[in-house]
C-alpha cells in the first residue's frame, strides 16, 4: 500500500474505532478554548447575517477585509437593498465569486425589507426561506446572535466529527445529527451545542487542519480514534 493511501486509511476506519468521548472533548475544548466566538466581525444580526452569506467558499479573513467598506456605506437592510449591485460588487471582489454575491445580498436585503421590515428573523425557518440563506448560515444566525442551542456544521466541523469518531457521514445535515445525538447521550450537563460548534472550529484552525493536523500537539490526541494518521 502506497503512502498516499496510507494516509487516508485512518479517517475511513475511525467510524470502526471507539468514537472519543463527547464529554472528555467538550471539556478539554473548554480549557483550550474559553472565549471560542465566531471569527466573522459584526455588530448586529444584519451584519452577521451578511457576513456569513459572503463567507460561502472563501476565508473569515477576506470577509472581515471587505465588510467595513461594505457595511460603512450600506449598514442596514433599506440601505443594502436600494444598493445599486455594481457598485456592491466593486466591493466584494477581494471575496471572489463578487458577481453572484452581490446579487445574492442585494437580493437578501431586499427580502429583509419586503417580508420582514428590514430585520433580521431569529426562526429557522424564516432565515432558511432569505436568498442566499441555507440551514448553516440560518445556524450560525440563531447561535450566535439570538443564543438558540444550535450547531452550524462547516468544514472543520464536519472534518473533527469524522476524525472524533462522531459521524462518519460527508453530509453536513446528517453530520449535525450524529454530533447532536452524541452530546444527547453525554447527558447532564447539557454540552451548548453552538460553543461546541465555534471551539471545534476554532481547533480546526489552530491544531486539527485540514492537510497536516498537528496531533502532537493536540489536547485530544489521548481519546482521538484517528490521532497520529488522520487524513
Amino acid at each position: 500500500m502506497g503512502p498516499s493511501r496510507q494516509r487516508r486509511a485512518p479517517s475511513r476506519e475511525a467510524s470502526a474505532r471507539t468514537p472519543a468521548p463527547v464529554r472528555t472533548v467538550a471539556d478539554r475544548l473548554a480549557e483550550a478554548y474559553p472565549d471560542a466566538r465566531t471569527a466573522l466581525v459584526h455588530h448586529d444580526a444584519f451584519e452577521l447575517l451578511v457576513a456569513t452569506v459572503l463567507s460561502a467558499q472563501t476565508t473569515d479573513v477576506r470577509v472581515n477585509q471587505v465588510t467595513p467598506e461594505l457595511f460603512g456605506r450600506w449598514p442596514d437592510a433599506p440601505a443594502l437593498a436600494a444598493a445599486d449591485v455594481g457598485a456592491v460588487e466593486d466591493v466584494l471582489r477581494p471575496v471572489g465569486m463578487a458577481p453572484t454575491k452581490s446579487r445574492r445580498v442585494v437580493a437578501l436585503a431586499r427580502a429583509l425589507l419586503d417580508d420582514h421590515d428590514g430585520e433580521v428573523p431569529e426562526e429557522q425557518e424564516a432565515l432558511e426561506a432569505l436568498p442566499g440563506v441555507g440551514r448553516k448560515t440560518a445556524l450560525v444566525v440563531r447561535g450566535v446572535w439570538y443564543g438558540a442551542d444550535a450547531l452550524a456544521v462547516d468544514t472543520h466541523v464536519a472534518r473533527l466529527a469524522r476524525r472524533l469518531g462522531w459521524t462518519s457521514s460527508t453530509d453536513p445535515a446528517r453530520v449535525e445529527r450524529d454530533v447532536v445525538e452524541g452530546v444527547q447521550h453525554a447527558g447532564a450537563p447539557a454540552i451548548a451545542l453552538t460553543t461546541l460548534s465555534l471551539r471545534l472550529i476554532e481547533h480546526g484552525r489552530a491544531i486539527c487542519h485540514a492537510r497536516r493536523p498537528a496531533c502532537g500537539q493536540c489536547m485530544l490526541a489521548g481519546v482521538c480514534p484517528s490521532a497520529g494518521a488522520a487524513a
